[in-house]
């Protein structure tokens, strides 16, 4: 599995913002190996952090060289401040499953010793 972190400041966020923010949302959410998000936003810094799940690098590559990503990307000066993307593989993830969270009923072995002990 992988992850795509996509950290930024945002600018004003006008209407075609939100009308390709959209779509983009869509197209990832069909693309197979789409596994889930989430949000977080930093009170002090202002930055804005989302974490997208994929099954597969290639689950991912799909979205990123999408038309509608792509056409986002050329224009991200318009509504963003700045920003930076971390592609990460997941090595292993655990939890008791009392948050809700896009990988709770995907675990994956940690690899090792890496495991913390509960």
């Amino acid at each position: 599995m992988y992850t795509a972190t996509f950290t930024f400041a945002k600018k004003d966020f006008d209407d075609a913002f939100h009308a390709i923010d959209g779509v983009i949302a869509s197209i990832a959410k069909a693309t197979p190996g789409y596994l889930g998000e989430e949000a977080w936003e930093n009170p002090s810094s202002g930055l804005i952090c989302n974490v997208y799940y994929w099954d597969s690098l290639e689950a991912l590559t799909a979205l990123m060289n999408h038309p509608y990503h792509l056409a986002a990307k050329r224009q991200q000066g318009r509504w963003l401040d700045g920003y930076q993307v971390v592609i990460a593989e997941v090595i292993g993830n655990y939890g008791d499953r009392g948050i809700p969270h896009p990988l709770a009923d995907r675990p994956v072995p940690m690899v090792g010793s890496a495991r913390p002990q509960a």
